[in-house]
């Protein structure tokens, strides 16, 4: 039904994947969104616990995962790309392959990691400023999550390769399980078991092999067992491993790149002050949250446009990231929006502190350019890894940095300023858009080509011997190519909002 609606209000270039796209951003974004939610339900089991020490050291733990973790996510947005371009091509031997390989990486990682956990434990909290007793409990939650390391890198890369399947009921499937089997397990450790600090990691890790069950299952059930054993056989080409741990190895820059950024602004913010570093945690809550609500959409991105390279049918990339960024902006919109216009309500469900809040009003403003800006990039990244293009996401994040994020970071810390705190964040992301969008509309660089040259840089096809028209032209246009498109036509809005639409009936 909703498919011959589509076909009935949009042209066929948008109902062809239309469908596709809402049915895997709303798994992506449903399944994105569990991770806070989750973490919210830990913080809320430790904070009521009589020592409130063991909330603290978790917090400082976590924060050592979260830099991990968050830098090793390239694994899932390298494996989706190779895996979603295998599919476009219907080569099930590269399917299996394209997880085979990423997982043998993840392993082979997840091993070092457990081998170093004891010097990255004293490393990690040397560097974060404690105090003796909750730096205690933060090693304690340390002991107990680390052994989650394979499972939580397993669980990466086989929902990439889900994802790159289109398979969404398998990886919403793994999030509820993981997420939700994590809650039961903090409220038997913590509350009910009173292992404290250390009940919260051995829960989180535990949770994250439950995930892992979950999705073995799932592979099991989708695995094309007649072409594995020459699968096998063909894991360790170096050539294909390079390949992959190359495309793997750019996007974990990208990663390393933007948590360095968000590192920076909360030790700048910390040395501010007390008030300022808490409204800015505040913010910083509503701009993940909302990130974590953008990804889906860029991670549907990445899926699609991969599966179009695959398929060879470059005409609708262009297309989709139109909708894909309208959308974006929508969300990103919907979510300042709402912070701006009822600031009072939102602040008053994460503190009680009347202080806080009102400095937090005072740099409310910020979220719209921020957000919307977080929007175009990531969603333009989400384009750049589908096409498997990892130098130019690397060059990109590194350039937004070095010259969007540092030197403003720089001048706000001489001059004590957070409002200019903001603006290095929100330059990074206009760094990050800028830079992409060179590189994919052809505007600048070795992408220098004169736009009315290029549109008669055609083909020649025959037509039949009892046309009137000898010849026809055909007009051949690269992803990365200057093109005559308006991207931001009347149909582009009108799929962009309908794409909301079914996001909201789902």
């Amino acid at each position: 039904m909703t498919s011959s609606f589509l076909s009935l209000s949009l042209s066929s270039r948008y109902s062809s994947f239309l469908p596709r796209f809402s049915k895997l951003a709303t798994v992506n974004i449903l399944s994105n969104m569990m991770i806070p939610l989750a973490g919210i339900c830990d913080t809320a089991f430790l904070g009521h616990l009589a020592d409130i020490r063991h909330l603290a050291g978790v917090i400082l733990g976590g924060i050592l995962f979260d830099y991990l973790y968050r830098i090793l996510k390239f694994f899932r947005n390298g494996t989706n790309a190779i895996t979603a371009e295998a599919v476009g091509q219907k080569d099930p031997q590269k399917i299996l392959l394209a997880g085979l390989r990423s997982a043998l990486v993840a392993l082979a990682i997840a091993v070092v990691i457990l081998i170093l956990q004891y010097p990255i434990q004293k490393f990690g909290f040397a560097i974060l400023s404690g105090s003796p007793d909750v730096e205690a409990f933060g090693v304690d939650y340390f002991n107990g999550r680390i052994w989650g390391a394979p499972a939580v890198l397993l669980n990466f890369v086989l929902i990439g390769w889900f994802l790159g399947q289109e398979k969404s009921a398998l990886v919403l499937a793994i999030s509820l399980v993981g997420n939700g089997s994590n809650v039961i397990l903090d409220y038997l450790m913590i509350n009910r078991w009173g292992w404290g600090s250390m009940g919260a990691g051995l829960a989180t890790a535990l949770s994250q092999y439950f995930a892992l069950l979950v999705a073995l299952i799932g592979a099991a059930v989708i695995i094309n067992w007649q072409v594995l054993p020459k699968a096998l056989k063909e894991v360790l080409d170096w050539q294909a491993l390079k390949s992959t741990v190359v495309l793997n190895g750019n996007i974990f820059i990208r990663c390393l790149a933007v948590i360095t950024a968000y590192s920076i602004f909360t030790n700048l913010s910390a040395g501010m002050g007390t008030e300022v570093i808490a409204a800015n945690g505040l913010l910083i809550q509503i701009v993940l949250l909302s990130q974590f609500a953008i990804n889906g959409i860029g991670l549907t991105t990445q899926t699609l446009i991969s599966n179009f390279k695959g398929k060879g049918e470059t005409e609708q990339m262009m297309t989709l990231l139109s909708v894909s960024i309208l959308s974006g902006l929508a969300i990103a919109s919907t979510f300042a929006g709402i912070s701006i216009l009822f600031p009072q309500t939102i602040f008053g469900l994460l503190t009680t502190h009347d202080d806080v809040s009102q400095s937090a009003i005072s740099y409310m403003t910020w979220l719209l350019p921020l957000l919307t800006c977080c929007a175009s990039a990531y969603i333009l990244e989400g384009y750049v890894i589908g096409l498997k293009e990892g130098a130019k996401l690397r060059n990109s994040a590194l350039t937004a940095l070095g010259f969007g994020f540092v030197p403003v970071a720089w001048v706000a810390w001489h001059l004590q300023s957070n409002h200019l705190l903001w603006l290095s964040l929100t330059l990074y992301m206009v760094a990050v858009t800028i830079s992409l969008g060179v590189k994919i509309f052809g505007i600048a660089g070795n992408q220098n080509i004169n736009r009315t040259k290029l549109t008669t840089q055609l083909e020649t096809v025959e037509l039949p011997l009892d046309s009137n028209l000898q010849y026809y032209r055909k007009p051949q246009f690269p992803p990365f190519a200057s093109r005559n498109i308006y991207l931001l036509d009347a149909q582009n809005v009108n799929a962009a909002l309908l794409t909301i639409q079914i996001f909201l009936l789902l």
